[in-house]
């Protein structure tokens, strides 16, 4: 029954044309836009929705983690390109945001639609 085409996951957003820019242009992904929704194209073949949905809410837990090889290098490009990384309360994160506590490494931020998404170093 699952066996016709590569699985995907998806998530919602409030504006189709600002998801498209951050994720296109200040995070770099390759974007592809067909009947008013989304399509990131990540390594390895996979792909997410991204659609629509006026009354969005977003998730209060982290929708997508970008594994990358050094952490801080990826937190200052990012912030050069705009991008702020959140704080949550019992995280002891360092002036950058990021939390080197127990497991990977990681900072959060948020797109425009206010879904959570992360940069981590496995260790």
């Amino acid at each position: 029954m699952f066996q016709h085409g590569q699985p995907f996951s998806g998530f919602a957003v409030d504006d189709v044309a600002a998801a498209k820019r951050f994720y296109g242009e200040t995070l770099g992904l390759t974007v592809s836009e067909e009947h008013g929704m989304l399509r990131l194209h990540l390594g390895g073949g996979a792909d997410i929705l991204v659609y629509p949905k006026p009354d969005h809410a977003p998730a209060s837990f982290t929708i997508l983690n970008f594994p990358v090889d050094d952490i801080d290098e990826a937190v200052a490009e990012l912030t050069r390109r705009g991008v702020e990384f959140a704080r949550y309360e019992g995280f002891e994160q360092d002036d950058r945001g990021i939390f080197r506590g127990g497991g990977p490494f990681i900072a959060w931020f948020t797109d425009p639609a206010g879904n959570v998404l992360s940069v981590l170093q496995e260790r």
